[in-house]
């Protein structure tokens, strides 16, 4: 019994994340999430007791599904560069929809409807994307460890601006249904690489002009 009710509320969850991509936390209504999985409101109400612990309980659902589509995949790669690779990769595919829900990203569609509504579920969706901001500085400083980025990179920075980066093709790709904003998307983030590599050749140039100066003085 137990493993059947959740089982149940599994496929209550993957149905009500598709409908909240497309129709947003709001649009996410008892009685059309009842019909979509052939329950009566009060079999859905068993589960979830209300529509606040419903939205909670889908923007949780929306989290784990992010990480095991986008994140998982990505730390899988290499340390360092490939990894922001894959993992800038696996989040333009996961807007697209393309391997993920038809209505794209739940979470950046959600911050945009609780931006100005205090209570836990802007509570919950200001902490994952805290929390996914953290992960790309963390990313950034192991591409520094790694000697993939220079020294004096601001990992925050990097974040910041990867994650905007991000947030403008959503925009551009969805809202606008810009042709180009791939292309842009890519070629901003390519810029973002490369201004996170510039100074590692001068770098490299004068550690080996400085092994050179003492090996001409030890002669």
């Amino acid at each position: 019994m137990v493993r059947k009710g959740a089982k149940t509320k599994s496929q209550i969850l993957e149905a009500a994340l598709r409908i909240a991509s497309q129709e947003g936390l709001s649009g996410l209504t008892i009685g059309e999430l009842a019909k979509s999985v052939g329950l009566s409101k009060s079999g859905l109400f068993a589960h979830f007791k209300g529509k606040d612990t419903l939205q909670l309980s889908v923007l949780s659902a929306a989290v784990d599904h992010f990480v095991a589509t986008v994140m998982a995949p990505a730390f899988a790669e290499p340390r360092g560069q490939p990894r922001i690779e894959a993992l800038v990769k696996n989040w333009l595919a996961f807007i697209d929809g393309s391997t993920s829900l038809p209505g794209g990203s739940v979470l950046i569609s959600a911050s945009v409807e609780l931006d100005d509504r205090p209570g836990p579920l802007r509570d919950f969706v200001q902490k994952s994307q805290r929390d996914l901001i953290r992960n790309l500085e963390k990313a950034a400083m192991i591409a520094v460890d790694e000697s993939h980025f220079r020294r004096d990179l601001d990992c925050e920075q990097f974040a910041w601006s990867l994650y905007s980066y991000i947030l403008g093709y959503h925009h551009f790709a969805r809202l606008l249904d810009n042709p180009k904003a791939t292309t842009f998307v890519w070629r901003s983030v390519n810029d973002l690489l490369e201004s996170a590599r510039a100074g590692r050749t001068m770098i490299k140039k004068q550690e080996s002009k400085n092994i050179k100066q003492t090996a001409r003085k030890r002669r």
